[in-house]
This record gives structure tokens, sequence and C-alpha cells, in this order.
């Protein structure tokens, strides 16, 4: 294990990893400014493509100077590896607080979404659109104000760069392909208000096709929102990104309207209470709890450096072009899930490899990255002559419990002279693509298994995300279990059948799962296995019932 650490600060505990790289908290040891320093992993380092994205991510922060968004202090870099120093924000993500209390009452909700509203406007006034703005890429600080983080797949509005971003909140346009745009960031923010406002996302399909099919056709499920707010929704999921504000600090001026004129004139200070009031329930997840530094780092050589203080360097019908999009998805859906390398002319087979090898966009995954060349649409045109692969670690994501993973993206373009493909729904063209059939992955190594989040649902029923990192994208199985019993600490009795999934095709998973309790103990555990095992063997989560908490 690569033991370097960036000059000049002192290392106490890991706030988060993953098969990306991992998150620690520092203190600058000159100015004693706490920070949290994320490392682009081993594996990745050695890949000149992935540090290349890396430091640019970098510089696109420093770039960005806003209260609503993490802020970076330096770039390291050096042979033995490289880092991104920024901003330590003391708080929680979205998802995880969603995950301990849904729905928000919609006051909070309109906080949340105006204060990350803002880093998304911030970030439109120079021309950078984020992708993939999600409950994971939120984070909430213990006054109830929130940052959005995460600019992994960031990039200039109006570049085309194929489909990436988080299934459960991409925008139609971004299923087809199209040149990136502030409007699909709209969406993806309403997507995740809707999901305060509700306590589920707008669309929940069974498989990527289905999903694919209802962000680009369905109705919009305005009418499970507040009333006082379905307007912002309608306008928010608009199927025609036209139909929507053109940009985030359009739509804030269009929430602040409808939030005075529902809530009153202090709507922003009572949801502002009531956040802080949620959070005063979370402060050991805070990464200010987790201990004082310890250890100081070794040398390296530092590049573009800046000092810590001196500033932020329901019933309907699909219509034609849902069908292309869906059709086109079940083909990724089949590319992705069975490892299909489908390389077109003119792009390097081994990054072609990189973007299959990265994805969790899958059947039955909770949420997560979709990387892929673009779908077509009804109304597409050829792209530009590009092959690019441009995947990176965001500077902020892995940095609280229960958080996504960073997200990825991938560009894979043809030649201009390469001949067509044939996608379902659309007219036969001349010729197609060689593809390579799968061959019989190992089993990969599990380097990580966790429990990011478990929650009680109903007077019987609870609902866990279970997280597993492998280090190839070979076959894995993996189960869990529940128990119940009346002593906290203890996994009780089995209760039910444990339940098995098999997963293939990438090198991070995420399922949700859900289960009903027959058993009467006060403590429910849920524990997730793999085979091949765990290095840690596992992991395991408990939680008290509420009809057994004494208020």
């Amino acid at each position: 294990m690569n033991t370097w650490g960036v000059p000049g600060y002192a290392e106490s505990v890991e706030l988060g990893s993953g098969a990306s790289g991992r998150v620690v908290l520092a203190v600058h040891e000159e100015t004693g400014v706490p920070v949290a320093v994320k490392y682009l992993s081993e594996s990745l380092r050695t890949r000149p493509g992935f540090v290349r994205e890396f430091r640019a991510e970098a510089r696109l922060l420093g770039g960005l100077d806003s209260p609503y968004v993490t802020g970076l202090y330096e770039y390291v870099e050096s042979p033995d590896g490289a880092a991104i120093v920024m901003e330590l924000v003391d708080g929680v993500s979205l998802r995880t607080l969603l995950t301990r209390e849904s729905p928000l009452d919609p006051e909070a909700a309109l906080v949340l979404l105006k204060g990350s509203l803002l880093g998304l406007a911030d970030a439109h006034r120079v021309g950078v659109v984020h992708r993939d703005y999600k409950p994971a890429n939120v984070l909430v600080v213990p006054d109830g104000s929130s940052k959005l983080v995460d600019f992994g797949i960031a990039v200039d509005s109006g570049t085309s760069v194929g489909v990436a971003g988080t299934p459960a909140y991409m925008a139609p346009e971004q299923w087809t392909g199209a040149p990136a745009s502030p409007a699909a960031d709209v969406y993806a923010a309403t997507a995740t208000f809707f999901e305060c406002l509700t306590g589920h996302k707008p669309y929940s399909g069974d498989n990527l096709a289905e999903l694919a099919l209802q962000h680009v056709d369905a109705p919009v499920p305005a009418e499970e929102a507040p009333e006082a707010v379905r307007e912002l929704v309608r306008r928010g999921l608009a199927k025609d990104p036209r139909e929507r504000p053109t940009h985030a600090e359009e739509f804030v001026t269009e929430l602040e309207a409808v939030a005075g004129a529902a809530y009153g004139p202090d709507w922003e200070e009572r949801g502002r209470g009531r956040l802080a009031a949620l959070m005063a329930l979370v402060p050991l997840l805070l990464p200010s709890a987790r201990g004082a530094p310890r250890t100081t780092t070794d040398t390296a050589r530092t590049v573009l450096s800046r000092e810590p203080g001196l500033g932020w360097a329901r019933s309907w019908r699909p219509g034609r072009p849902g069908m292309l999009v869906a059709g086109a998805a079940v083909l990724l859906a089949v590319l992705l899930t069975y490892g299909i390398q489908h390389t077109p002319l003119g792009t390097d087979p081994q990054q072609a490899a990189q973007a299959l090898a990265t994805t969790r966009a899958q059947p039955g995954v909770e949420s997560g990255e979709l990387i892929a060349p673009p779908i077509a649409s009804a109304n597409s045109s050829p792209p530009p002559p590009t092959s690019t692969v441009s995947p990176s670690l965001s500077p902020s994501a892995p940095a609280t419990p229960g958080t996504d993973e960073p997200s990825a993206s991938a560009t894979t373009a043809p030649a201009p002279a390469a001949p067509q493909t044939t996608t379902p729904g659309a007219a036969t063209t001349e010729a197609t693509p060689t593809t390579t059939a799968p061959t019989s992955p190992a089993a990969p190594a599990v380097k990580d298994v966790a429990v990011s989040g478990f929650r009680q649902t109903g007077p019987t029923t609870a609902s866990a995300t279970i997280d597993i990192t492998t280090d190839g994208t070979g076959p894995l199985s993996i189960t869990v279990s529940w128990f119940t019993g009346d002593t906290g600490g203890q996994p009780g009795t089995p209760d039910g059948a444990s339940q098995t999934f098999e997963r293939s095709g990438a090198t991070q998973y995420t399922l949700t799962v859900d289960h009903t309790f027959q058993g009467k103990g006060c403590y429910w555990t849920v524990q997730a296995t793999t085979t091949p095992a765990a290095a840690d063997g596992g992991a395991s989560q408990q939680l008290l019932t509420r009809g057994c908490v004494i208020g």
C-alpha cells in the first residue's frame, strides 16, 4: 500500500475511501487550518488519462470562487502520488440525511434546493456544467446551509461528451448524449428536490431501459409533491430543456417567488432551523468528531501550490423518442452487464475497457454512474471525431459516510469515415462494427463491503443500502441476511431467509434491499457478506426500532 502523503500536513483519520481513492482529515501544519485531502488511488495513478483528469478537476475547482461550492487549497503531485487539498466541510451528505429522515418539510427542502442551486449558478456563470447533481453531492452543515461538491465529471457548457451521470437524476437529453447544458443540472436538482419532498425518486424503473424510458417519456409526477411547489417540480422536470429554467440562477428566482407566496417571508429562516434541528441528531457523523491529527506526512514535490486560507484556487404510453432511448438503453445494459466490449473505429480499446470497468450502472443498482457512448435519438447527429476517456475522482463526495462513489465519464466517438452502426428502433444502416465475445473473467478480490444506510420504513419493514468495491469486474455473489433480538451490539436470531444477488462487469456496486421482519425484537440487524469473501469478512449495521424507543 502506498503511504505517500502531502508534505506540510498532519493527517489523522480516513473520512472515506473507494476504488478511486481515499479522503483523509488533516491539518495544515503552518497555519493550523483543517482540510480534507483526497488521494488518487495507486491503481489509477499509473494511468496517465486518470491523472490528467484528476489534475483538470483541481484546475476547475480553483477557478470557482463560491461560498456554495467546496473550495480548493492546492493540487499536489509527485512521482509517488497525486492529491487534491480542499476545504473541509463539517457536514454530512443530503443522502445520509434522507436515509435518517425522509421526507423533509417543504420549507427545509426549499432551503436545501436554494443553497445548492446557488452553487450551480456560480458554476454556470463561468460556463461549467456539473452533470452529476444528486443527494450524495450536496453537503449539509450544522446550521442548515449546504454546499455543492463533486465536480469529477463536470465539463464546459455546450461540450459533447456522451452519456454520463447518475441514472436516477439524469435529464432526458443526457440519455441521448446531447451537449452538456445548465438545464440538465436544473433537472437533476429538481429530481433531488422531489425526493426530499416525497421520500422517493421521481422515477424508479426496475432496469436501466425502463428508467431511461420514464425519464424521457413518462408524465412528470408533480401531483405527488405538496400543492404549493408543484409548479416548480413541473418546470424543473420538463422533458424539453427549453421548457425548464435555462440556468440555476433563473430557477432560484422562481423558487424564492413561489416559497414567499406559499409560506411567507420567513420561510427560509424556518426551513434552515428545521434542517439545523435534524443535523443536531447526527453529530458523530461530522468530520469534526473523527479525532485529532496524530501523524505527519512524507516529503514530495508540490505543484500548483496555494496555501490554505489565501483563497479558493402513472398510466402512459411512450412516444417514439422514448422508445428509441429505451431500446438503446437495453443494448447499453447488455453491454455493461455482460462485459461486451464495443470499440468504435478510432477508439483506444484499452480506454474503452477502462470505461466499462468503472461503471456502476446495472439493473437493480439504487444509484451510480452511467458511463457509455452517446445513445442515438430521433434527431441526433453524429458526434465530432474525438476519442477520450475522462474518469476522475471527485474532491468531496467520499468525505462523508453514506455517500455514493465519485462519478466518472467516458466519451468514445467514431472517426468521420467510420461506418454507422445499427441502433434499436432506428433505421438500419450500412455496417456494424466487430464485437468481441465476452470471456469468463476471474473472480475479483473484494476490497470493501459497507452498509451505508439502514433505516426503518414501517412498523415491521426496513431498507438497507449495501456498497461493494472490488479490484476486478469478474462475477461475485452478495448475500444479505437479517437478524432480530433484544440485546444491542449482538445480531440476535436470523429473521427470514437470506437474499443473494449475483453481480459482474463492474468494480463498484450499490444495492438497496428491503425486508419485512417477522421477529418481535427491539433491535434489527442487517449483515452483508460476499463470495469471494471480503478481507474484513463483510459488514453489518444495527438499529433500535421506533417501537422500542422511549420518547
